[in-house]
Formats: C-alpha cells, sequence, structure tokens
C-alpha cells in the first residue's frame, strides 16, 4: 500500500509533465506551420520577410547560446564571436579578386566553410577555457570576443577594416526565409532530441553538480568542449547567412555585445535550460524591442534593463515555465516571493 500510495504523486507528475510537453509540441507545430504559411499571404513585403528572417538568426543565437549557458551552466558573455567569424569567413571567401572574371566563392561553400572554422575555433578556445569556472569563464569569453574584433579591425588587407567587405548582391528575400525557417526548425529539434540523450542529461548533471559528475565517471571536459564547440559550428552558419542577405560586414555591424545580451535575455525570459524557452523568449523580446523603439526610442534600453529585473526576480524559469503544472506560476512565485500563503511542498524553499 506504501508502494502504491509513494507511487500516485510520481506518476501523477509524469502524467502532467506528459500533457505539459504535448501542449507545447502542439504550439511549436502550430508557430512553424503559421510561419511556413506566411510569405503566401497577401500584402507581406520583403521589407517584413527580411524583419522576420532576422527574428529567426537571434532565435538560433538563443537556441545556441542555451546549449552552454542553459544545459551546463557555462555562462557565455562572448558567443556573438562566432557569428562574427561566420560572418567574416564568408564574406572574405566570397568577396576574393581573382585574375579572371570570377569573383569568390560561391556562398554554399563559403558559408559551410565559416561554419566549420568558428566551429574548430570555439573547440580550441573552449578547450582553453572551460576548465574556468563561474565568472572566470565568463570573462574569458567577454575578453575573447573584444581580441578577435580588434583583430578583424586592424588586419585592413584581409578583412577590409574598419571600411568593411562588400558581398555580390543576392536579394531573395522569400529563399533566405524559408532556409532560416528550416535550419531553425531542425536546430530546435536537435536540441529536443539532445536533451533526452544520456549525453543531454550529462550536460544538465554538470550543471547541477560538476565534482559530482566527475566522480561518477563522466568525462566533462569533452562533453562541454563537445557542445561548445556544436554551439560555435551553428552559430556561424547563422553568421554567414546573415553576412550574405545583408550583402555588407564590417567589425560594427558583425560583432556586437547586444547579440550576446539578446541570447541570454531570450533564454531566460523563456526558460534557462528547456528546449521552447529560447524560441519563445527571444520572440516576445524580439517583438518588444520593436515596440520600445518605436514609442520609447530614448528610454528603450532603460525599459529593457527593467525587464531583465523583472525576470530574474518573478519568473526564474521563464514564460514556459508558467504552464509547468508543478506550481511555477505567477501565483506560485508571488507566494515564495513574498512567503504569504505557501503551499507545503514550498515551504522552507528559497523565491
Amino acid at each position: 500500500m506504501k508502494s502504491a500510495a509513494s507511487g500516485e504523486p510520481r506518476s501523477g507528475a509524469r502524467l502532467a509533465d506528459s500533457r505539459r510537453r504535448r501542449v507545447l509540441v502542439r504550439v511549436s507545430v502550430g508557430l512553424l506551420a503559421m510561419l511556413a504559411l506566411l510569405p503566401a499571404l497577401p500584402g507581406v513585403s520583403n521589407s517584413t520577410l527580411f524583419t522576420l528572417t532576422l527574428m529567426l538568426t537571434s532565435v538560433a543565437v538563443a537556441v545556441n547560446w542555451n546549449l552552454t549557458g542553459g544545459f551546463t551552466g557555462y555562462v557565455d558573455f562572448g558567443h556573438a564571436v562566432w557569428f562574427g567569424i561566420g560572418a567574416y569567413t564568408t564574406a572574405i571567401l566570397m568577396s576574393l579578386q581573382t585574375n579572371g572574371p570570377q569573383v569568390g566563392w560561391a556562398a554554399p561553400p563559403a558559408i559551410i566553410l565559416g561554419a566549420v572554422v568558428a566551429g574548430v575555433l570555439a573547440a580550441a578556445i573552449g578547450r582553453a577555457t572551460m576548465r574556468l569556472k563561474g565568472p572566470y569563464f565568463s570573462i574569458a569569453l567577454l575578453g575573447t570576443f573584444v581580441a578577435v574584433r580588434e583583430i578583424v579591425r586592424v588586419s585592413g588587407g584581409l578583412t577590409g577594416g574598419g571600411v568593411g567587405l562588400t558581398l555580390p548582391p543576392y536579394l531573395n528575400r522569400p529563399l533566405f526565409y524559408y532556409l532560416e525557417l528550416a535550419l531553425v526548425a531542425g536546430l530546435v529539434a536537435f536540441t529536443w532530441w539532445l536533451r533526452s540523450t544520456r549525453f543531454g542529461a550529462a550536460l544538465v548533471a554538470i550543471r547541477e553538480d560538476e565534482v559530482g559528475a566527475e566522480m561518477r565517471g563522466i568525462n566533462t571536459t569533452r562533453l562541454k568542449v563537445t557542445v561548445f564547440s556544436f554551439a560555435g559550428f551553428s552559430t556561424g552558419l547563422f553568421g554567414g547567412l546573415w553576412a550574405y542577405q545583408n550583402t555588407f560586414v564590417d567589425p560594427d555591424i558583425a560583432f556586437v555585445e547586444v547579440r550576446t545580451v539578446d541570447a541570454v535575455m531570450g533564454a531566460m525570459l523563456g526558460g534557462l535550460g528547456t528546449v521552447a524557452g529560447p524560441v519563445v523568449g527571444t520572440v516576445v523580446l524580439f517583438w518588444l524591442r520593436e515596440l520600445l523603439w518605436a514609442h520609447l526610442l530614448d528610454y528603450h534600453l532603460i525599459a529593457q534593463g527593467l525587464l531583465l529585473i523583472v525576470i530574474v526576480l518573478f519568473l526564474p524559469r521563464g514564460l514556459v515555465g508558467i504552464v509547468d503544472p508543478r506550481g511555477t506560476s505567477v501565483t506560485a512565485l508571488w507566494r515564495r516571493w513574498t512567503g504569504r500563503g505557501a503551499r507545503p511542498d514550498e515551504q522552507g524553499k528559497e523565491p
């Protein structure tokens, strides 16, 4: 009897968790279907498609950042460096001058090689920095970001220096939109699959207790560097696509600190360490910023800072956590924060 009684809460929690996952899957599939059909609607201009493509790029950067910052707990303040490396490698290869009439590489191999370069550099830098803990790792990656940007700025013969590089124009907005939509959907599906594997469980174990994971025989360094390298490769891929559709790169637009800040805020707003969280959070953040730019141009950074404070205080598990049946609702968060009317299973827990 005791065994059956003790099993009821577990089976109930599993059932509720399964229902929540089904709801999230259905919402995700519906959202993807809506986005896929959007260009076919009348009145959708190329400028709208370009804006939506930029939104998908932001989603991809946030999902990739979440692989290290959310899954392993290593907060990377220089993640945008892989985006810039992918963009610049693509731009350099496509703008190479040759003796004949042909100019540079074709886009597909240039973009792929840019992603490979970003992934290889991420592996090398990750191998050197991921032995650091906490803020030391974050500062090391921020220093890497600043150093690489300055190297690009002073290497005028190869990168164009502060003037930048111009790529051959290919303005096919629907193609870029559908390509990025497919890649983002594939990236999210890969993240969902990874989270359900032993590899993903080991990453979460590193986040929760790295010393304990090592004592259980997990090669934490190898796992951290592997997922860090993949995140660098994937981010570099989207950086190359961005450079191609933007047709121009320079250090001030390819290496932008706010790209990392947006990834961090998007993952936190949606739900750090979850699969759907970075997608939901980044989409909300993207359109919220558009509204702030339109109505609070002089104060949009202040509003964004206040939003980050609200996320940390009242939504520690993000927007995805609100639909969690285990009690992470706005009401539950308020009870935990104020200490009023806490449920028995919440008593004694920190907010």
